[in-house]
């Protein structure tokens, strides 16, 4: 097996140069740029931005294949990711193209197949979908380019965790060369469990009756799990084709409690002689209820990538917090203002997300990102705003850009929309990748306040907690201080020390105090 290196096609380059038969469906190269989702490949992740290239694994035939290139179309949710590549053949097989798990988003480092649709011996036009990938941020559409036939399906329906490069499936081109691809031949799609080489020395008599038949397929992540838990694979039920153990399979055995008795038989020492009195205490210890049972939760490949991101913002990006309350009740009483006179209904947060976006633009140094590679802060030009939206796959964070330029209604229509699609898992990768600073609210729950971990490279993230009645002295017109009932919300701000220091900090919070005092400075 070879790794090829190929780098991402520039957007600009002519789709002509490198794949001379376009569909009718795509854009010829000298139409002008639709809206919507934009090539996978060229995205800069808002997490993690990076030009790096793209890693595909393919057999040593197919050294001198074309590069890949990747081209999107919207389908209701999910994006269209076609691959182009030459036929190639080795000894003994007909012209086939081994096709690889491709890196479909700049963090994507393994994917899940959710669904073929096509099966092994199917026709293959070019534009047909092949099967459909869960990556780290949506669900795509894996579609060919060439014309041939499904010889081999490597990786089955429902897998988990498949590294990026791992050959998932096989065409040849003519429908005879099907049944000429052995069904044994992995094309280093398929992972044998390693034999130990101390066991071919052992000269222990086994009964032939009580030998179980060897493994020969585990999947990666079910190998991963029966070292870990140090259990025998022999023992265990595959539930996968062609005899192939899963990790369900293998989640399924220690859930039941069987593969830890198979393991403990795998482990446990001969006794010499038979002790009646001790084999009755162990059976009676083995029968006995557990008191240590669990329930392991997957996790989608988005909370993956949350977990990771934010663990490594937490641990090479010094936050700076800094927190100060807001009296609401003239953001309240404008809000009220705009739904009974002008009838329109926006939310707390849509004001929030002007008032900052307003500050940020008032205060440049805020308004910047970490750039790694030359080790300091560099100004946007633009405000862009990413939003924390929950959803059962996880926490997403869609973006309004140059929210400093956009009306609060105008604003408030693209969150619903961005929400919406956020839960769906619909987000176009050019609506959730970037962004130039983040809010997070959790003021529709009982929080009064908290700290947000910052979503590098980006400067600093705002945690808005909810409202509170409080009684405080205030001025009256004529100058006399009374006390009164008041609406506050505490504000935090978690801020990269190599960016801003305290001072910017500052700024950015006189400048936002004073868009939630004078709440008609948003209208200029």
């Amino acid at each position: 097996m070879l790794l090829r290196t190929r780098r991402c096609l520039p957007a600009a380059l002519s789709r002509a140069a490198v794949h001379p038969r376009v569909s009718p469906a795509l854009p010829s190269p000298g139409a002008p740029r639709q809206h919507g989702p934009v090539a996978v490949a060229n995205q800069r992740s808002a997490l993690e931005p990076r030009s790096g290239p793209i890693d595909w694994v393919r057999s040593s035939t197919m050294a001198r294949a074309n590069p890949a290139t990747l081209f999107p179309a919207s389908t209701g949710g999910h994006y269209r990711v076609g691959m182009q590549a030459r036929w190639f053949s080795s000894a003994g097989l007909p012209p086939h193209m081994v096709i690889g798990m491709p890196a479909l988003s700049p963090t994507m480092n393994q994917g899940n197949i959710t669904k073929w649709r096509k099966q092994e011996g199917d026709k293959i036009e070019v534009g047909d979908v092949i099967c459909e990938i869960e990556t780290d941020k949506a669900t795509l559409e894996f579609e060919t380019l060439e014309e041939g036939y499904l010889a081999k399906i490597l990786v089955p329906e429902g897998s988990k965790d498949v590294q990026v490069g791992q050959p998932i499936y096989v065409t040849v081109e003519e429908s005879d060369d099907i049944e000429k691809i052995p069904a044994d031949t992995s094309f280093g799609g398929d992972h044998k469990e390693d034999e130990s080489s101390g066991s071919a020395a052992q000269t222990v008599e086994v009964d032939a009756a009580e030998q179980s038949p060897v493994m020969s397929r585990i999947s990666p992540a079910a190998k991963m799990l029966i070292k870990e838990h140090g259990l025998n694979a022999s023992l265990l039920k595959a539930s996968g084709p062609r005899g192939t153990l899963l990790k369900g399979d293998v989640l399924a055995a220690l859930k039941s409690g069987t593969a830890l008795s198979s393991a403990k038989e795998k482990t446990a020492p001969a006794a010499p002689s038979p002790q009646p009195a001790r084999d009755s205490q162990v059976h009676s210890q083995t029968t006995s209820p557990k008191s240590d049972t669990f329930e392991d939760i997957t996790n989608t490949q988005i909370r993956k990538v949350i977990a990771k991101r934010l663990l490594e913002s937490k641990q090479t990006t010094p936050h700076l917090y800094l927190s100060k309350d807001v009296i609401l009740d003239p953001l309240l009483a404008f809000r009220n203002e705009l739904k009974e006179q002008h009838g329109v209904k926006v939310s707390v947060n849509d004001i929030v997300i002007k008032a900052v976006a307003l500050a940020l633009r008032n205060v440049p140094e805020a308004n910047a990102y970490w750039d790694n590679l030359k080790e300091e802060a560099q100004k946007c030009d633009s405000v862009d705003i990413s939003i924390a939206v929950a959803t059962e796959k996880g926490l997403m964070t869609p973006i309004i850009r140059n929210a400093d330029q956009k009306t609060i209604s105008a604003i408030s229509s693209e969150v619903k929309q961005l929400a919406e699609k956020a839960r769906a898992g619909k987000l176009a990768p050019n609506e959730f990748q970037g962004g130039t600073f983040s809010i997070s609210n959790l003021g529709m729950y009982p929080v009064d306040h908290f700290c947000a971990i910052i979503n590098p490279p980006q400067a600093g993230i705002l945690a808005v907690g909810r409202g509170n009645k409080v009684v405080e002295p205030v001025m009256d017109n004529d100058g006399t201080e009374k006390a009164a009932v008041v609406t506050k919300m505490m504000l935090t701000l978690s801020a990269d020390h190599r960016i801003f220091d305290g001072q910017v900090g500052g700024k950015f919070f006189t400048e936002l105090a004073l868009n939630f005092s004078d709440i008609r400075r948003l209208l200029l």
